[in-house]
């Protein structure tokens, strides 16, 4: 290493630009914010990051920002900094020169990180702990930042910008969509290229989905714990470098072809991002980068103890979004992976955090307001997962319109339902037509709630009705990780079975899941892999299995059982793309439109009546009966639509409300092979444990024979008859 302090070899002073490294004509300018440091220095590498070459004084510091300009520098220089200043755990300064720190900026990292000890701030089994101070360098173990220049031929691209009442979502793992795609080249599997290829575009078209959600792609950290398990952590949910692509799925502009060749198919990108906690960890972890650049400014600190770490996360530390510096780095990197890559949007991982003030959650926290008003953050998807660890940590329907939220209720409510619970049937409704108990305030819309019922975290949809307990023992955990409350049932044998009546249950009871999310008012998200069977064996947080375990097995496609899943959602999402009273974009609260004399919603029982307070109420109801009615593609047109549901095990035949003329069969999953043609009258037995979708056609005034789908002339449709009673009440939605 060459340290070099003398004038020759000195920063140029420099106007403070934004954080981070600007190329300006014949060099290169370095800011970082680092408030209550003494001194920063830039260290300059070779270009494989593993000698240090060059030390540098940063010059000037400007509000809490150093900043220098470097004479001849350009793209390629690979550098990191060192930050002198107090080391005293005890009132949150932990500055230690000695350990070389990630600019929070990096665009590109050299390098990987290696574990050793010399990356701690403190010297490991000694009896101070974190209190003690280590002067070994750790920049033979550190990753180093890389100046970029961001080049790339776009060709035109626009974002598809999908109407969020159209968004269908499927949350995909970058390198388990891919990684046994046998019918890729070994280079391109499990890689961001993969994303960008014909073959995957055709399937995602022919299966029906708008919007691909991503696990977390930004650089992060394999966490030491795992490291030494020889497992490794899989999902990414820890953030090493916030403006940097994950190098293990391929380059930069790899990501950015994909996301090019997919906006021209008019599929979007979503990323799920990480910003409420970072990699370092609690007081016992690495010092990385924001904890050696400042420490108390950085992570929450519990007011007493500054020497520990608030845990909202449960990832051994928090981020500060009380600190406007703090907030800046969110926006920026936000604002990078729009404008330099193109997403289309976000999911906020642990979203609640992001939104903690001084007294808890508030929905009107800075962070929230800045995103909101940013002419650029403003025009994308923002989807919040609304809860983390923290006291009150549970806020699902609290986030401000702009904001749509992953809706758990849902999740939890149509797997207890189809399960055969009890007391399930109201709530079921309520997830049908939006849950506007949570969303329906502040002129949000239904699109607001992410509906799912199976996502990364958790059983697969074949898991779901093939286990009753995880099975998580891979982990190295002894089996104490991930959720005890899957609500999943077996169906008689726990696992893996070659009994032909136990398999046709669970396919019964997944096309019937996989049904009520598709027609439940909200946004949709599948979880790849589902729609063909893909199973984990049991393990409900697979989040360190990087192994054909978690890698989506393309083979079960190919099984009868496979393709007829497949099919099946396919066709799903074809009759919601085809029938608006399917993805309402409104909320629907009984009112009579667009029909006069019929409400767009209303219940009722398997005798065709409306059901009673003590109907809903009744523990060991598991019929129930939609009627939906929306305005359709034609002027003057409109759907009606039948949701018949049985959760029982036995068939039940249902009358339909009068006054129907006939109806027509649009999906029955205990059989979906039926004639979907099939003109039926005003009743119809459901089999057990199933769902029917009807269309009906009413007596009309001008009644042309027309199928109900208007009079003819472009005028309303009207009826005669009296609406039936709905037990959705007009003020708020909910079920009465």
């Amino acid at each position: 290493m060459m340290t070099m302090s003398d004038s020759r070899h000195r920063l140029e002073t420099c106007p403070a630009g934004p954080p981070g490294v600007q190329l300006m004509g014949r060099g290169v300018r370095f800011c970082v914010v680092a408030e209550a440091a003494l001194k920063v220095e830039l260290c300059i590498f070779d270009s494989t990051g593993a000698q240090e070459l060059r030390r540098y004084e940063i010059p000037e510091c400007t509000d809490g920002l150093w900043h220098g300009f470097l004479q001849g520098a350009g793209v390629g220089l690979v550098y990191g900094y060192r930050v002198h200043g107090l080391y005293d755990p005890a009132r949150g300064l932990r500055f230690n020169p000695n350990k070389l720190l990630l600019d929070p900026y990096a665009q590109e990292l050299r390098g990987a990180l290696v574990w050793h000890d010399a990356l701690h701030g403190y010297i490991e089994g000694d009896a101070d702990s974190d209190a003690s101070f280590d002067a070994r360098d750790s920049a033979p173990y550190m990753p180093k930042a890389v100046v970029v220049q961001q080049h790339f031929d776009w060709q035109g691209d626009s974002p598809p910008n999908v109407p969020w009442a159209k968004t269908v979502l499927y949350e995909l793992h970058v390198k388990g969509f891919s990684q046994q795609r046998e019918d890729l080249p070994q280079m391109q599997r499990g890689s961001y290229w993969a994303l960008g290829l014909q073959s995957t575009i055709d399937y995602l078209h022919e299966l029906g989905v708008t919007t691909i959600e991503l696990l977390p792609i930004q650089s992060f950290v394999r966490d030491h714990r795992l490291v030494k398990l020889g497992l490794t952590n899989y999902w990414g949910y820890n953030t090493l470098a916030w403006f940097a692509p994950d190098a293990a799925y391929g380059a930069r502009d790899d990501l950015k072809w994909a996301i090019r060749e997919l906006h021209k198919a008019d599929i979007e990108v979503i990323l799920d991002v990480v910003y409420n906690h970072s990699g370092e960890g609690d007081e016992l972890g690495p010092t990385l980068s924001l904890r050696g650049f400042g420490n108390a400014e950085y992570y929450r600190l519990p007011p007493g103890d500054e020497r520990h770490y608030v845990n909202d996360t449960g990832c051994g530390n928090t981020l500060n979004f009380q600190h406007p510096r703090v907030i800046q780095l969110v926006m920026d990197s936000l604002r990078h992976w729009v404008t330099v890559y193109h997403v289309d949007g976000f999911r906020f991982d642990l979203a609640v955090t992001l939104g903690r003030e001084a007294e808890g959650f508030d929905a009107g926290a800075g962070l929230f307001d800045a995103m909101l008003q940013d002419p650029v953050l403003s025009r994308v998807k923002l989807i919040a997962e609304p809860w983390d660890l923290g006291p009150g940590g549970y806020q699902l329907g609290r986030f401000r319109a702009g904001f749509a939220e992953w809706n758990d209720k849902s999740r939890d409510d149509l797997r207890r339902y189809w399960r055969g619970d009890a007391a399930a049937r109201a709530a079921l409704a309520t997830r049908l037509q939006g849950s506007a108990d949570r969303f329906d305030h502040d002129r949000r819309r239904p699109w607001a709630g992410i509906n799912f019922i199976t996502a990364h975290d958790g059983f697969t949809l074949q898991d779901v009705v093939s286990y009753a307990h995880k099975h998580n023992t891979a982990n190295g955990e002894q089996g104490r990780d991930g959720s005890t409350h899957n609500d999943s049932a077996n169906w008689g044998v726990e696992g893996a079975t070659d009994d032909a009546e136990i398999l046709a249950q669970r396919a019964r009871i997944q096309r019937a899941l996989l049904a009520t999310l598709v027609f439940s008012h909200g946004t949709p998200m599948l979880l790849a892999g589902d729609e063909f069977g893909h199973t984990q064996q049991g393990n409900n947080n697979p989040y360190c299995q990087d192994s054909p375990l978690t890698w989506l097995d393309w083979s079960r496609l190919a099984t009868p059982a496979g393709q007829a899943l497949h099919a099946f959602t396919a066709r799903l999402l074809a009759l919601r793309r085809m029938y608006p009273a399917l993805r309402s974009a409104e909320f629907q609260h009984g009112r009579c439109e667009p029909l006069p004399d019929w409400p767009d919603a209303s219940w009722f029982d398997e005798r065709g009546l409306p059901l009673s307070d003590a109907d809903w109420g009744n523990p060991q109801g598991r019929l129930l009966g939609l009627r939906r009615v929306a305005a359709g593609g034609a002027p003057g047109g409109f759907d009606v639509l039948y949701l018949l549901f049985n959760a029982d095990a036995a068939p039940h035949a249902f009358a339909l409300p009068p006054p129907v003329v006939e109806t027509q069969l649009l999906l029955d999953t205990f059989d979906d092979s039926q004639d979907h043609a099939a003109v039926l009258r005003s009743h119809y037995t459901v089999r057990a444990h199933s769902l029917v979708l009807l269309a009906a056609r009413l007596p009309l005034e001008s009644d042309s024979g027309n199928g109900g789908r208007g009079t003819g002339d472009g005028s309303r449709a009207r009826t005669s008859i009296a609406s039936t009673q709905s037990p959705v009440t007009a003020s708020s939605g909910k079920i009465a």
